[in-house]
C-alpha cells in the first residue's frame, strides 16, 4: 500500500504541475482549447489564471515535501496538500466545471485514501 500511495500522490503532483504550466505560461495559447473559452477571454483573464497557477504551485510544493520529508512532517504535508486538492476540486466542480471533479478531486481523493491506509 505505501507504494500505491506514493504513485497516486506523484500522479496528483504531475497533474498539478501541468495545471501550473497551463495557467501561468500557456493560458493564452492552450487555455482556450483546454477550458473552452475564447481567446479574448483568455487574454482578459491571464492575470487571474496566473494567480490560480501560483496557488496550484503551492500545492505541488506541499505534496513534494510530503513525499521527501521524514515523519512527522511528511504525513502533515501530504495530508494537507491532498486535502486541499480534494476540497478545491469539489469547489471547482460545483462552481466551474464538473470535469474538475474527475481531473483533480478524484485522483487526490484516491491518493488521500491510499495514504491514510498506508499509515
Amino acid at each position: 500500500m505505501p507504494l500505491l500511495a506514493t504513485v497516486l500522490t506523484a500522479l496528483v503532483i504531475l497533474i498539478h504541475i501541468y495545471i501550473v504550466v497551463l495557467e501561468m505560461v500557456l493560458w493564452r495559447s492552450r487555455g482556450p482549447r483546454v477550458f473552452g473559452i475564447t481567446p479574448a477571454f483568455a487574454q482578459q483573464s491571464a492575470s487571474l489564471a496566473s494567480n490560480q497557477g501560483l496557488y496550484n504551485g503551492f500545492l505541488v510544493v506541499a505534496l513534494v515535501l510530503g513525499l521527501v520529508l521524514r515523519e512527522p512532517f511528511a504525513t502533515a504535508f501530504v495530508f494537507y496538500g491532498l486535502g486541499c486538492v480534494v476540497v478545491a476540486g469539489l469547489w471547482g466542480a460545483i462552481t466551474a466545471s464538473r470535469r474538475i471533479l474527475y481531473v483533480q478531486a478524484l485522483p487526490a481523493a484516491l491518493a488521500l485514501a491510499a495514504q491514510w491506509m498506508a499509515r
